[in-house]
């Protein structure tokens, strides 16, 4: 198996294993994906998803399988076919109710960088490295992807990185706010966010969405979703848990 989901406690991990090729992501995997989503969102008790390579020497991703996309450059079928299949896997995994978290250790490259854009959070090994290399090849960035892009660092800096396809460094990555944090071990920030209500993580990151997608005011949905959050078993729990000086113990309730 070239991708895997394996349940930790409250966290799923989505496991990149395929080495030989540095990971890269052929049409099967990117097939096989959004299945792995939905495992992910409907199984109970998980409350983050976390993507990175199952072998940490290894590349996160190194991009598409250049290999097959030489070999079925004059397959329409097969060209139409794979388009979809990236695109139906990066417009649901920015969009997944659960927070998503990519931990990238090696290189971050292409099609792999749109994986961990397409993510909540990005953190990063100082060895990692990222790249956007289309240009390099005569190939097209998405847009879905160049939009995740650029919300992130900017038209400038997503114009750098898509223009030169320059690989650049942790730090760098970093200080253009491409990732969040360098760290060695995710397991700070996964305790982090398994701890805090699934019900305001859950609506927050739709707010999110929506600021990013062009909206700027609340409408009724977004009034009452605000409203509703003093009736739900989280607020309950979490005010209850602060006048008490303890840590809240959020269940998966509303």
């Amino acid at each position: 198996m070239t991708l895997s989901l394996e349940i930790e406690g409250a966290t799923a991990n989505l496991l990149i294993d395929r080495p030989d090729r540095r990971n890269a992501f052929d049409m099967a995997m990117w097939e096989a994906m959004p299945a792995l989503l939905e495992r992910a969102v409907k199984t109970s008790g998980v409350r983050l998803l976390v993507i990175r390579s199952a072998t940490p020497a290894s590349a996160f991703c190194a991009g598409a399988d250049i290999r097959e996309l030489l070999a079925n450059k004059d397959d329409a079928a097969w060209r139409t076919a794979n388009q979809r299949a990236i695109n139906r896997v990066q417009y649901e995994l920015a969009r997944l109710p659960l927070p998503t978290l990519a931990f990238i250790e090696g290189d971050c490259i292409g099609g792999g960088c749109g994986i961990a854009l397409a993510c909540d959070l990005r953190l990063a090994t100082r060895e990692a490295r990222f790249g956007i290399t289309p240009a390099k090849l005569g190939l097209v960035y998405p847009l879905h992807d160049v939009k995740l892009l650029t919300d992130l660092v900017g038209p400038g800096q997503a114009k750098r990185l898509l223009y030169s396809g320059a690989l650049i460094d942790a730090e760098e990555a970093l200080r253009i706010s491409l990732i969040e944090q360098i760290a060695d071990d995710p397991g700070p920030m996964i305790e982090a966010l398994c701890a805090a209500s699934p019900h305001s993580i859950r609506e927050i990151k739709r707010f999110v969405r929506r600021v990013l997608d062009g909206q700027a005011e609340d409408d009724d949905e977004t009034r009452r979703v605000f409203a509703d959050a003093f009736l739900g078993r989280d607020f309950l729990e979490g005010t209850t848990a602060f006048v008490e000086r303890r840590k809240p113990r959020f269940g998966m309730g509303e």
